[in-house]
Protein backbone atom coordinates (compact mmCIF):
# COMPACT_ATOMS: atom_id res chain seq x y z
CA UNK A 1 0.00 0.00 0.00
CA UNK A 2 2.77 2.40 0.60
CA UNK A 3 4.42 1.46 -2.71
CA UNK A 4 1.00 2.38 -4.28
CA UNK A 5 1.06 5.68 -2.21
CA UNK A 6 -1.96 4.30 -0.71
CA UNK A 7 -1.74 5.25 3.62
CA UNK A 8 -3.29 2.08 5.80
CA UNK A 9 -5.98 2.91 8.26
CA UNK A 10 -7.50 1.16 11.30
CA UNK A 11 -10.07 -0.52 8.27
CA UNK A 12 -6.74 -1.87 6.55
CA UNK A 13 -5.03 -2.87 9.58
CA UNK A 14 -7.93 -4.84 11.47
CA UNK A 15 -9.10 -6.63 8.00
CA UNK A 16 -5.08 -7.86 7.76
CA UNK A 17 -4.83 -8.72 11.65
CA UNK A 18 -8.68 -10.72 11.10
CA UNK A 19 -6.91 -12.44 8.15
CA UNK A 20 -3.68 -13.42 10.36
CA UNK A 21 -6.42 -14.72 12.74
CA UNK A 22 -8.44 -16.60 10.37
CA UNK A 23 -5.66 -18.56 9.10
CA UNK A 24 -3.87 -18.99 12.86
CA UNK A 25 -0.62 -16.70 12.63
CA UNK A 26 -0.79 -15.13 16.14
CA UNK A 27 2.39 -13.44 15.69
CA UNK A 28 2.16 -12.08 12.83
CA UNK A 29 -1.09 -10.64 14.17
CA UNK A 30 0.84 -9.44 17.29
CA UNK A 31 3.46 -7.62 14.71
CA UNK A 32 0.94 -6.03 13.09
CA UNK A 33 -1.22 -4.62 16.84
CA UNK A 34 2.45 -3.18 18.01
CA UNK A 35 2.94 -1.80 14.19
CA UNK A 36 -0.07 0.34 14.23
CA UNK A 37 1.72 3.12 17.07
CA UNK A 38 4.42 3.58 14.55
CA UNK A 39 1.90 3.85 11.66
CA UNK A 40 -0.29 6.64 13.38
CA UNK A 41 -3.20 3.89 13.48
CA UNK A 42 -4.86 3.71 16.56
CA UNK A 43 -6.50 0.35 17.80
CA UNK A 44 -9.82 -0.25 18.33
CA UNK A 45 -11.86 -3.37 19.74
CA UNK A 46 -12.59 -5.02 16.68
CA UNK A 47 -8.11 -4.66 16.47
CA UNK A 48 -8.10 -6.62 19.86
CA UNK A 49 -10.79 -8.68 19.42
CA UNK A 50 -8.90 -10.06 16.36
CA UNK A 51 -5.28 -10.40 17.98
CA UNK A 52 -7.07 -12.48 21.23
CA UNK A 53 -8.77 -14.94 19.17
CA UNK A 54 -6.00 -15.22 17.03
CA UNK A 55 -3.62 -15.84 20.31
CA UNK A 56 -6.76 -18.08 21.59
CA UNK A 57 -7.11 -20.55 18.84
CA UNK A 58 -2.78 -21.28 19.02
CA UNK A 59 -4.09 -22.25 23.42
CA UNK A 60 -1.63 -18.87 24.03
CA UNK A 61 -3.81 -18.07 26.88
CA UNK A 62 -1.27 -15.58 28.51
CA UNK A 63 -0.59 -13.44 25.75
CA UNK A 64 -4.59 -13.14 25.24
CA UNK A 65 -5.14 -11.86 28.59
CA UNK A 66 -2.08 -9.40 28.73
CA UNK A 67 -3.95 -8.07 25.30
CA UNK A 68 -7.01 -8.14 27.43
CA UNK A 69 -5.38 -6.01 30.06
CA UNK A 70 -3.67 -3.85 27.74
CA UNK A 71 -7.22 -2.75 26.51
CA UNK A 72 -7.71 -0.13 29.32
CA UNK A 73 -4.38 1.53 28.65
CA UNK A 74 -4.94 2.31 25.31
CA UNK A 75 -9.10 3.65 26.15
CA UNK A 76 -10.52 0.83 24.15
CA UNK A 77 -13.59 -0.84 26.00
CA UNK A 78 -13.67 -4.66 25.86
CA UNK A 79 -16.42 -6.17 24.86
CA UNK A 80 -18.37 -9.48 24.62
CA UNK A 81 -16.78 -11.06 21.91
CA UNK A 82 -13.52 -9.96 23.50
CA UNK A 83 -14.03 -12.16 26.83
CA UNK A 84 -15.66 -14.77 24.59
CA UNK A 85 -12.39 -15.02 22.99
CA UNK A 86 -10.33 -14.50 26.03
CA UNK A 87 -12.30 -17.66 27.44
CA UNK A 88 -11.70 -19.62 25.07
CA UNK A 89 -7.89 -18.80 24.99
CA UNK A 90 -8.20 -19.97 28.48
CA UNK A 91 -10.24 -22.76 27.35
CA UNK A 92 -7.87 -24.01 24.53
CA UNK A 93 -4.87 -23.77 27.25
CA UNK A 94 -6.59 -25.89 29.76
CA UNK A 95 -6.91 -22.54 32.22
CA UNK A 96 -10.64 -23.61 33.63
CA UNK A 97 -9.99 -21.73 37.17
CA UNK A 98 -8.85 -18.59 34.75
CA UNK A 99 -12.02 -18.82 32.36
CA UNK A 100 -14.46 -19.08 35.26
CA UNK A 101 -12.52 -15.86 36.62
CA UNK A 102 -13.28 -13.93 33.60
CA UNK A 103 -16.61 -15.14 33.44
CA UNK A 104 -17.32 -13.65 36.89
CA UNK A 105 -15.95 -10.32 35.66
CA UNK A 106 -17.94 -9.50 32.81
CA UNK A 107 -21.36 -8.32 34.96
CA UNK A 108 -18.69 -5.82 36.74
CA UNK A 109 -17.75 -4.57 33.33
CA UNK A 110 -21.71 -4.40 32.28
CA UNK A 111 -21.38 -7.01 29.88
CA UNK A 112 -23.93 -10.11 29.91
CA UNK A 113 -22.84 -13.09 28.84
CA UNK A 114 -24.05 -15.05 26.07
CA UNK A 115 -24.19 -18.98 25.05
CA UNK A 116 -20.68 -17.89 22.89
CA UNK A 117 -19.28 -17.27 26.72
CA UNK A 118 -20.70 -19.82 28.49
CA UNK A 119 -20.10 -22.90 25.75
CA UNK A 120 -16.52 -21.53 25.99
CA UNK A 121 -16.14 -21.35 29.86
CA UNK A 122 -18.50 -25.12 30.06
CA UNK A 123 -15.23 -26.06 27.28
CA UNK A 124 -12.74 -25.14 29.69
CA UNK A 125 -13.88 -27.28 32.34
CA UNK A 126 -14.75 -30.34 29.90
CA UNK A 127 -10.93 -30.33 28.91
CA UNK A 128 -9.58 -31.40 32.55
CA UNK A 129 -12.57 -33.37 33.51
CA UNK A 130 -14.46 -30.76 35.65
CA UNK A 131 -18.27 -32.07 35.23
CA UNK A 132 -19.23 -30.28 38.79
CA UNK A 133 -18.28 -26.36 37.84
CA UNK A 134 -19.71 -27.53 34.24
CA UNK A 135 -23.01 -28.75 35.37
CA UNK A 136 -22.66 -25.32 37.80
CA UNK A 137 -22.51 -23.30 34.96
CA UNK A 138 -24.81 -25.23 32.82
CA UNK A 139 -27.11 -24.53 35.44
CA UNK A 140 -26.62 -20.86 35.92
CA UNK A 141 -27.61 -20.05 32.06
CA UNK A 142 -31.59 -20.29 32.42
CA UNK A 143 -31.45 -17.70 35.17
CA UNK A 144 -28.74 -15.55 33.00
CA UNK A 145 -31.64 -16.16 30.53
CA UNK A 146 -29.10 -17.54 27.84
CA UNK A 147 -30.47 -20.79 25.89
CA UNK A 148 -27.74 -23.78 26.24
CA UNK A 149 -27.97 -25.52 22.66
CA UNK A 150 -26.69 -28.87 21.30
CA UNK A 151 -22.77 -26.93 21.99
CA UNK A 152 -23.23 -26.86 25.66
CA UNK A 153 -24.40 -30.03 26.33
CA UNK A 154 -22.21 -32.01 24.47
CA UNK A 155 -19.58 -30.21 26.34
CA UNK A 156 -21.09 -30.86 29.34
CA UNK A 157 -21.52 -34.40 28.63
CA UNK A 158 -17.50 -34.57 27.83
CA UNK A 159 -16.75 -32.96 31.11
CA UNK A 160 -19.11 -35.77 32.88
CA UNK A 161 -17.14 -38.48 30.60
CA UNK A 162 -13.51 -37.94 31.01
CA UNK A 163 -14.69 -38.25 34.98
CA UNK A 164 -16.26 -41.28 34.33
CA UNK A 165 -19.62 -39.79 35.58
CA UNK A 166 -21.85 -41.68 33.21
CA UNK A 167 -24.92 -41.59 34.94
CA UNK A 168 -24.49 -37.76 34.90
CA UNK A 169 -23.86 -37.43 31.44
CA UNK A 170 -27.00 -39.68 30.75
CA UNK A 171 -29.17 -37.14 32.24
CA UNK A 172 -28.15 -34.81 30.98
CA UNK A 173 -28.76 -36.26 27.21
CA UNK A 174 -32.45 -37.06 28.92
CA UNK A 175 -32.91 -33.67 29.91
CA UNK A 176 -32.25 -32.12 26.34
CA UNK A 177 -35.63 -32.78 24.93
CA UNK A 178 -37.44 -31.18 27.47
CA UNK A 179 -34.81 -28.22 26.67
CA UNK A 180 -35.77 -28.40 23.34
CA UNK A 181 -31.96 -29.00 22.42
CA UNK A 182 -31.72 -31.85 19.67
CA UNK A 183 -28.79 -34.48 20.48
CA UNK A 184 -25.88 -34.20 17.51
CA UNK A 185 -23.38 -37.10 16.78
CA UNK A 186 -20.88 -35.63 19.00
CA UNK A 187 -23.70 -35.40 21.99
CA UNK A 188 -24.10 -39.14 21.29
CA UNK A 189 -20.32 -39.74 20.91
CA UNK A 190 -19.86 -38.12 24.23
CA UNK A 191 -22.42 -40.56 26.19
CA UNK A 192 -21.27 -43.19 24.69
CA UNK A 193 -17.48 -42.58 25.46
CA UNK A 194 -18.82 -41.96 29.28
CA UNK A 195 -20.67 -45.12 29.40
CA UNK A 196 -17.27 -47.18 28.46
CA UNK A 197 -15.10 -45.76 30.43
CA UNK A 198 -16.97 -47.46 33.20
CA UNK A 199 -17.73 -50.44 31.23
CA UNK A 200 -21.44 -50.27 30.73
CA UNK A 201 -21.38 -52.30 27.34
CA UNK A 202 -25.40 -52.47 27.43
CA UNK A 203 -25.99 -48.56 27.73
CA UNK A 204 -23.22 -47.65 25.33
CA UNK A 205 -24.98 -50.42 22.60
CA UNK A 206 -28.27 -48.93 23.65
CA UNK A 207 -27.56 -45.46 22.51
CA UNK A 208 -25.27 -46.47 19.65
CA UNK A 209 -29.39 -48.24 18.21
CA UNK A 210 -30.81 -44.85 19.22
CA UNK A 211 -29.02 -43.16 16.70
CA UNK A 212 -30.23 -44.13 13.23
CA UNK A 213 -34.12 -43.53 14.87
CA UNK A 214 -32.62 -40.28 15.61
CA UNK A 215 -31.89 -39.25 12.41
CA UNK A 216 -27.97 -39.06 13.39
CA UNK A 217 -25.30 -41.48 11.30
CA UNK A 218 -22.68 -43.44 13.91
CA UNK A 219 -18.55 -42.49 12.87
CA UNK A 220 -15.70 -44.27 13.55
CA UNK A 221 -15.73 -42.14 16.88
CA UNK A 222 -18.67 -43.93 17.78
CA UNK A 223 -18.38 -47.58 16.56
CA UNK A 224 -14.41 -46.75 18.40
CA UNK A 225 -15.89 -46.07 22.13
CA UNK A 226 -18.88 -48.95 21.42
CA UNK A 227 -16.08 -51.20 20.54
CA UNK A 228 -14.33 -50.35 23.28
CA UNK A 229 -16.87 -50.61 25.74
CA UNK A 230 -17.61 -54.39 24.34
CA UNK A 231 -14.11 -54.69 25.33
CA UNK A 232 -14.27 -53.79 28.91
CA UNK A 233 -17.25 -55.42 29.62
CA UNK A 234 -15.40 -58.68 28.41
CA UNK A 235 -18.08 -58.90 25.57
CA UNK A 236 -15.39 -59.71 22.31
CA UNK A 237 -18.10 -61.59 20.15
CA UNK A 238 -20.00 -57.83 20.15
CA UNK A 239 -17.04 -56.42 19.99
CA UNK A 240 -16.30 -58.02 16.48
CA UNK A 241 -19.67 -57.55 15.63
CA UNK A 242 -19.62 -54.05 15.65
CA UNK A 243 -16.47 -54.30 13.90
CA UNK A 244 -17.42 -56.52 11.00
CA UNK A 245 -20.51 -54.32 10.32
CA UNK A 246 -18.74 -50.82 9.78
CA UNK A 247 -18.07 -51.45 6.04
CA UNK A 248 -22.32 -51.76 5.98
CA UNK A 249 -22.12 -48.76 7.63
CA UNK A 250 -19.84 -46.91 5.48
CA UNK A 251 -17.52 -45.72 8.25
CA UNK A 252 -13.82 -46.77 8.05
CA UNK A 253 -12.04 -48.19 11.17
CA UNK A 254 -9.11 -46.38 12.36
CA UNK A 255 -6.09 -46.76 14.45
CA UNK A 256 -8.33 -46.59 17.40
CA UNK A 257 -11.21 -49.04 16.47
CA UNK A 258 -8.22 -51.25 15.38
CA UNK A 259 -6.85 -51.47 19.20
CA UNK A 260 -10.49 -51.58 20.62
CA UNK A 261 -11.40 -54.35 18.82
CA UNK A 262 -7.76 -56.15 19.24
CA UNK A 263 -7.79 -55.56 22.98
CA UNK A 264 -11.44 -56.71 22.74
CA UNK A 265 -10.45 -60.22 21.50
CA UNK A 266 -7.10 -59.76 23.74
CA UNK A 267 -9.82 -60.32 27.14
CA UNK A 268 -11.64 -62.90 25.69
CA UNK A 269 -8.54 -65.14 25.23
CA UNK A 270 -8.91 -65.24 21.45
CA UNK A 271 -5.41 -64.81 20.39
CA UNK A 272 -6.51 -65.98 16.57
CA UNK A 273 -8.57 -63.48 15.99
CA UNK A 274 -6.26 -60.80 17.76
CA UNK A 275 -3.56 -62.17 15.08
CA UNK A 276 -5.63 -61.32 12.12
CA UNK A 277 -6.85 -58.24 13.25
CA UNK A 278 -3.24 -57.22 13.33
CA UNK A 279 -2.73 -58.80 9.85
CA UNK A 280 -5.21 -56.46 8.18
CA UNK A 281 -3.98 -53.27 9.54
CA UNK A 282 -1.20 -52.87 7.13
CA UNK A 283 -3.84 -53.78 3.98
CA UNK A 284 -6.42 -51.19 5.81
CA UNK A 285 -3.49 -48.52 5.56
CA UNK A 286 -3.51 -48.21 9.41
CA UNK A 287 -0.43 -47.45 11.24
CA UNK A 288 0.85 -50.16 13.63
CA UNK A 289 1.41 -48.69 17.17
CA UNK A 290 2.56 -50.15 20.49
CA UNK A 291 -1.12 -50.55 21.95
CA UNK A 292 -2.50 -52.73 19.01
CA UNK A 293 0.85 -55.06 19.29
CA UNK A 294 0.88 -54.82 23.08
CA UNK A 295 -2.91 -56.38 22.76
CA UNK A 296 -2.24 -58.85 20.47
CA UNK A 297 0.99 -60.20 22.14
CA UNK A 298 -1.23 -60.03 25.83
CA UNK A 299 -3.65 -61.66 23.79
CA UNK A 300 -1.02 -64.99 23.09
CA UNK A 301 0.93 -64.77 26.19
CA UNK A 302 -2.72 -65.59 28.03
CA UNK A 303 -2.92 -68.76 25.74
CA UNK A 304 0.27 -69.75 25.86
CA UNK A 305 1.07 -69.07 22.05
CA UNK A 306 4.23 -67.70 20.80
CA UNK A 307 3.35 -67.19 16.95
CA UNK A 308 5.70 -65.82 14.58
CA UNK A 309 3.80 -62.29 13.43
CA UNK A 310 5.60 -62.00 10.64
CA UNK A 311 3.80 -65.05 8.91
CA UNK A 312 0.52 -64.02 7.37
CA UNK A 313 -2.53 -65.60 9.17
CA UNK A 314 -5.21 -67.31 7.18
CA UNK A 315 -7.70 -66.87 9.41
CA UNK A 316 -11.50 -66.94 7.84
CA UNK A 317 -13.12 -63.50 8.61
CA UNK A 318 -15.85 -63.75 10.84
CA UNK A 319 -19.23 -62.61 10.95
CA UNK A 320 -21.10 -62.46 13.77
CA UNK A 321 -24.94 -62.58 14.69
CA UNK A 322 -25.58 -59.36 15.28
CA UNK A 323 -27.64 -58.95 18.78
CA UNK A 324 -30.40 -56.99 19.94
CA UNK A 325 -29.53 -54.23 21.83
CA UNK A 326 -30.34 -54.57 25.66
CA UNK A 327 -33.07 -52.45 26.38
CA UNK A 328 -31.47 -51.13 29.80
CA UNK A 329 -31.32 -47.58 30.92
CA UNK A 330 -31.59 -45.77 34.24
CA UNK A 331 -35.32 -44.51 34.70
CA UNK A 332 -34.14 -40.30 34.42
CA UNK A 333 -33.03 -41.21 31.13
CA UNK A 334 -35.81 -43.47 29.74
Amino acid sequence: MPDMRVIPNEISHNAAISACERGGQWQLALNLLSLMPVARVVPNEITYNAAISACAKDGQWQLALNLLSLMPESRVVPNQITYSAAISACEKGGQWQMALSLLTLMPEARLVPDEITYNAAISACEKVGQWQPALNLLSRMPAAKVVPDEITYSAAISACEKDGQWQVALILLGLMPDARVVPNEITYNAAISACEKSGQWQLALNLLSWMPDAGLVPDEITYSAAISACSKGGQWELALNLFSVMPEARVVPEEITYNAAISACSKGGQWQLALNLLSLLPEARVVLDEIAYSAAISACEKCGQLPRLSMTWQQPVWRLRPRPPVAFLPRTVQ
